[in-house]
Order: structure tokens, then C-alpha cells, then sequence
């Protein structure tokens, strides 16, 4: 069982792959409309439950998908939140230049910062 859920993992983990599976899957079923209505399918009630258990189950997994999409988003924006970009930015610009930061007296080279001033 180990292998198989290690394969569902990484399928789950490839939104690229759910994607393209997820399109696939919509174009099959579009297919299977005009297939069913010439074959008298839908006349069939194990074809029509079978199709009513399949899009119930479907939605939750889309539901599904959706809500594991938002909680990564809220964690990233949880993070972006604690950090503080602009402002470590700003230290080591200060720390790698000679810049002062702004509201310190000016200071000219060679000079003092009173003639700055001036």
C-alpha cells in the first residue's frame, strides 16, 4: 500500500497534472453525452445513478481541492504578514553603503555636518 499512496501523493502535490487530468476527463464527458443519448443509456437507471454518484463525487473532490488551495493561501499569507521585506531591505542596503538613514544630519566628506546645513 506503501507505493501507491507515495503515487497518489505526488499526483495530488502536481497541479499541472490534476489539471490536465481534470480537462481530459471534462472532454470525455462531454463525448459520453451524445454517446448516451444514441444508445439509449439514459433510459438506464444504474447509467443514471451511476453518473449522479460520479458527479457527487466529483463536486467534493473539487470542493475539496479548492479548500486545500485556500489554506495554503492564507498560510502564505500568514507568513508574508510576520515578514517585514521593506525593512530588511533598508538594513542592508545601510549596512553594504555608506547611506544614512532618513532624518540623521547630513554629513558631507571632509566636512561637518553643520556646514551641511548651511
Amino acid at each position: 500500500m506503501g507505493p501507491v499512496k507515495s503515487l497518489w501523493a505526488m499526483v495530488q502535490g502536481d497541479p499541472v497534472f490534476m489539471r490536465r487530468v481534470n480537462g481530459w476527463l471534462a472532454i470525455l464527458w462531454i463525448l459520453m453525452i451524445p454517446i448516451s443519448l444514441m444508445m439509449g443509456w439514459l433510459d438506464s437507471v444504474v447509467y443514471v445513478s451511476a453518473l449522479s454518484l460520479w458527479a457527487l463525487v466529483s463536486g467534493h473532490w473539487s470542493a475539496w481541492q479548492a479548500a486545500r488551495v485556500e489554506v495554503a493561501q492564507m498560510e502564505d499569507a500568514k507568513k508574508r504578514d510576520k515578514e517585514d521585506i521593506v525593512a530588511e531591505v533598508v538594513a542592508a542596503l545601510l549596512a553594504r553603503t555608506d547611506l544614512e538613514p532618513a532624518g540623521s544630519p547630513v554629513k558631507e566628506r571632509g566636512g561637518s555636518s553643520a556646514a551641511a546645513a548651511n
